[in-house]
């Protein structure tokens, strides 16, 4: 019926308003009687009326006006006195509750309570020694009504339905904190004076955050994350990077916990911010806010060190993770108009525009540290130069094995990582002999997942030569395992792992090799939920002309080479055949071969090795590397800083998140297979809030099922033992879930 209005109202009979109304839209007045009432008019008919009284009869007129399209929700708000955020309410609260969410709940005592804990034991001393209700009153102060209250004699009353004590009690159990009924999304707390000092510069670092009591408040279920958060050391490693921000209304704090709500609600980047309900993160800064945050950190131009704080705070908490440390190159890409340098897109199979950046993960598959690479560098160069970093990181004294794939292959690059106090671990490149059948028996492991491998290995050990940089000409000796794998048509090939380790097994050689796809994992699903390849600036600087990049010229020059060379094999071959077939005559005849003849068949041949030579000399005087500027001056680099910024803040969203689905362990039968949609559904579910008492209790909706239910009571059970504030408050958080209401 909607859908049909709406059609019929798209073609706009005749702009009709009745004597007297005020036009909302175009073709759309509003009548207000005497009483209070009103009568909504639609191209001059009647559609909605109300009398005086009827606020749920009188909200439904607004919101149905802006579910037919008749008027926005601007429009409807300014018609009816309330603001846009208002009707958006109403909305959402007539397509909860009906017509019934629509009824004003009803105002509850203006100031605190006169009930004080030693009142009521007062009275409750009066009640016992015979007083009556009216001596009670006299002697307290108070009304009668009050001290019936008191003493537990008010009788029950079933809450209107769609009113905030309704909501409240609607899970079948009594508000057992105390906290007693509080409005559906109430109002926030006007603070317009600190915003006015805000922008004179007065406020100082930030407001101080400020909770309303209220229920069903949409992604309530976020605040789940800040204990893990805290765990994470974001907040931390940015007060000691940074310090602080110019003054504003919102500082620091509450800049990075917004970037982090939104990630773990899905909406990662700044824009997100307005596809998230207003009341989710009530008071949080705007789009264009956050993008000048956003700016003024990157301008400090510290977002590298950032990083590595967060990576020195990750190894103080989990030094038993930082044992094997996954390192490889993921190329994101860009798919604007610049001109950026391409690189080869391993998903894609094929060079795009892209800027690559190598990530470093923990043996969990963790992200622990990020760097944006160099231009046309290697893996194995990438590798090289964050060998500090990782040794700053991971501290001095322990033994890290690094772990990559064949694109960091390079004897000379294992013997750099040995010497800076590293074990190495990978793939071995490019052809290897194959060992005979009889060096191979069967190896069976367990992994740290508690998995069991069978593999049919081979332990040998190798020796490399050295035919590049310094070391040229030097050797490296590694350990080799080589493993057979069923290959195609029932054959059987080997592949061989490189490895310092000589006190690693043979089968955790295996498994810790493949276990790199973790880190694989970790960038498919940080593409998917967090953005990980998302253009989050547009600004862009001059890539550096003096840039020594590959030549194409030499590319060209190689192919000419080889076209020279099959052109002199073609015509040595076209010679060859034709002295053959003058020296084998048919018989009875003779042949006649001449010098003549046979410069006239070479004469092809020479010509052609002459261009293979020509060929060959240009290719010689061809540079292997030019400058960048003589070969595409416009190109340019991606905003790296701000990247690098939004990467931190979305890796410690990860790393909570992981650790609040690694919580479930033992809660949940299926953790290992839905644990993070489990936590993705609870980071999004709704809660009322209660802040009182140096507290602030958050209590959860039920989930979408029991069993999921009882495993987020679990998890909040285990979260409160971590006595985590709120960051910038002493308010301790508290967690709860409501319990489904038992079946009549």
């Amino acid at each position: 019926m909607g859908w049909m209005m709406a059609g019929m109202l798209t073609q706009l009979p005749l702009p009709l308003l009745p004597a007297g109304a005020a036009e909302i839209a175009h073709g759309v007045g509003l009548v207000t009687g005497a009483g209070g009432g009103g009568l909504v008019s639609v191209h001059g008919l009647a559609t909605f009326a109300w009398d005086a009284g009827d606020e749920a009869g009188r909200r439904l007129a607004a919101v149905q006006l802006v579910r037919l399209r008749a008027v926005s929700q601007a429009q409807a708000a300014a018609a009816f006195g309330v603001d846009p955020v208002t009707v958006w309410r109403w909305d959402q609260a007539l397509a909860a509750d009906g017509v019934a969410g629509l009824v004003p709940a009803r105002r509850g005592p203006k100031g605190a309570s006169k009930l004080t804990p030693d009142l009521v034991e007062r009275i409750a001393g009066l009640d016992a020694a015979g007083a009556t209700l009216g001596e009670i009153a006299a002697a307290t102060g108070v009304s009668t009504f009050s001290v019936r209250n008191a003493l537990g004699r008010v009788p029950g009353r079933r809450p209107a339905a769609g009113t905030a004590e309704d909501s409240a009690g609607r899970d079948g159990r009594d508000d057992d904190a105390g906290q007693g009924a509080v409005p559906v999304l109430p109002d926030p707390v006007p603070r317009d004076g600190e915003r006015v000092l805000a922008r004179w510069g007065l406020l100082g670092e930030g407001a101080v955050p400020v909770f309303t009591p209220g229920a069903r408040y949409p992604l309530a279920g976020l605040l789940l994350a800040l204990p893990a958060l805290e765990g994470t050391g974001l907040l931390a490693a940015a007060r000691e990077v940074y310090g602080r921000l110019k003054d504003g209304f919102y500082g620091l704090g509450a800049t990075l916990l917004t970037l982090v709500f939104l990630a773990l609600a899905g909406e990662p980047r700044a824009e997100g911010a307005t596809r998230v309900p207003p009341a989710a993160l009530d008071r949080a800064p705007e789009v264009k806010t956050i993008r000048r945050k956003l700016g003024e950190l990157a301008a400090a131009g510290q977002a590298a060190e950032l990083v590595r704080a967060l990576a020195r705070l990750h190894a103080a908490a989990r030094p038993d993770a930082l044992g094997f440390l996954y390192i490889d190159g993921h190329a994101r890409v860009y798919y604007g108009t610049r001109t950026v340098q391409k690189t080869h897109v391993a998903r894609l199979k094929f060079p795009a525009p892209a800027t690559m950046e190598t990530w470093v993960t923990d043996q969990d598959g963790d992200p622990v540290f990020m760097v944006v690479g160099e231009p046309s560098d290697s893996l194995a160069g990438e590798v090289r130069r964050l060998l500090p970093q990782l040794r700053q990181g991971a501290g001095e004294g322990r033994r890290v094995t690094v772990c990559f794939d064949r694109g960091g292959w390079s004897p000379a690059l294992f013997a750099d990582i040995t010497a800076a106090g590293f074990d190495l671990l990978t793939w071995r490149k490019g052809p290897a002999p194959d060992l005979p059948a009889e060096e191979f028996t069967t190896v069976a492991c367990t992994d740290d997942r508690g998995r069991a491998h069978e593999y049919d290995l081979a332990d040998t050990t190798v020796e490399l030569g050295i035919s590049e940089g310094p070391r040229k000409g030097q050797t490296v000796t590694l350990r080799q395992v080589t493993r057979r794998v069923p290959a195609r048509h029932g054959a059987i090939r080997q592949i061989h792992a490189l490895t310092s380790r000589d006190d690693l097994p043979a089968g955790e050689m295996c498994w810790r090799l493949t276990s790199r796809w973790r880190e694989e994992n970790y960038f498919r699903y940080a593409r998917t939920r967090f953005a990980l390849d998302a253009l989050d600036s547009y600004a862009a600087a001059p890539d550096d002309p003096d840039r020594m990049v590959p030549n194409p010229a030499k590319k060209t020059a190689a192919a000419r080479i080889r076209q020279a060379e099959a052109a002199a094999q073609a015509a040595e071959a076209a010679r060859d055949a034709t002295l053959l077939e003058l020296r084998s005559p048919a018989p009875g005849q003779a042949a006649w071969i001449s010098n003549q003849v046979i410069n006239a068949l070479a004469a092809p041949v020479d010509a052609a090795y002459q261009e293979l030579e020509h060929a060959e000399q240009a290719a010689a005087a061809t540079p292997a590397r030019v400058p960048l500027g003589t070969l595409s001056p416009d190109m340019v680099r991606l905003d790296a800083e701000t990247k690098q910024i939004t990467h931190a803040i979305r890796m410690a969203a990860y790393n909570a998140q992981t650790t609040l689905a690694r919580a479930l362990a033992g809660h949940y039968a299926r953790a290992g297979d839905e644990a993070y949609a489990l936590i993705r559904e609870a980071l999004t579910t709704s809660g009322d809030i209660h802040p009182g008492n140096g507290e602030l209790l958050i209590r959860l909706d039920p989930l979408t099922a029991p069993r999921r239910t009882q495993a987020l009571a679990a998890l909040c059970d285990q979260l409160n033992q971590a006595q985590a504030c709120y960051p910038g408050t002493d308010l301790v958080l508290r967690y709860e879930v409501k319990s489904r209401p038992t079946p009549a």
